[in-house]
């Protein structure tokens, strides 16, 4: 499993995802699962992956491809992200078709969900998630981040904390913040985290981040965060019993 967030603010987005994919007392493995896929001056687009990651690479690969043919319906060549939403959700369709059976067999379930966003030149910054029958919803001014994976623990963080208004550094450090309780609280989630913020109008690639175990930033963020609600809790009346 893994946990992904993606955030719109008007200043731009944020994305992270853990790099996870396996957790058990013989064997952790990671694997990268943000893809950029980039035209400078001209559109930028990230994908995160959570699911099956047999699934979530073959989708990956598909789009790759079909990137590389510039057949007139990829990633490069859409004219919106809408368009290109729907693209991700075709390639996750034709890998159901091909494998939804096969899995079943096995008894595995098919699981797979993504989150694309970026900018296109001629539109703003937008941002979707997509399930794994295809279809995606997208984020808004009422609901300016989407989350897949593990998304329970850190929800109410952003809840709080986010906002349309927010700036770049603020809401990269609150997605920050969201993963303290779920790195705690699941074992399926953890280090390296990847980070990027992408900055309205400038059609390339953000800044960029990998924190990594003992990360001297992320540290002092997770031992501040703990500090202040230890701080806040004690300093909350107690309730009136007896």
């Amino acid at each position: 499993m893994t946990y992904c967030v993606g955030v719109l603010a008007e200043a731009g987005l944020v994305f992270a995802s853990d790099r996870r994919t396996n957790a058990g007392v013989d064997h952790v493995a990671t694997v990268k699962k943000m893809f950029v896929f980039e035209r400078p001056g001209e559109r930028m687009l990230v994908l995160l992956t959570a699911g099956n990651l047999a699934i979530t690479q073959t989708v990956v690969s598909l789009l790759d491809e079909d990137c590389a043919q510039d057949d007139g319906d990829s990633l490069m060549s859409a004219t919106s992200l809408f368009r290109a939403a729907r693209i991700v959700g075709d390639a996750l369709r034709q890998v159901h078709a091909h494998e939804a059976d096969h899995l079943s067999q096995q008894g595995v379930a098919f699981s797979a969900s993504l989150l694309l966003g970026g900018q296109i030149k001629g539109e703003g910054p937008r941002l979707f998630q997509i399930y794994d029958a295809g279809n995606f919803i997208e984020a808004s001014a009422e609901m300016p981040f989407l989350q897949i994976g593990e998304a329970k623990y850190g929800e109410p963080i952003l809840d709080r904390l986010l906002g349309t208004a927010t700036t770049l550094p603020q809401a990269a450090k609150t997605v920050l913040l969201s993963y303290m309780p779920t790195l705690v609280s699941n074992v399926s989630v953890g280090l390296p985290i990847d980070l990027m913020t992408y900055e309205r109008d400038s059609f390339t690639t953000g800044q960029r981040w990998t924190f990594e175990p003992r990360d001297g930033y992320f540290e002092a963020l997770d031992a501040g965060w703990s500090e202040g609600l230890a701080r806040a809790f004690a300093d909350l009346p107690d309730p009136p019993l007896g």
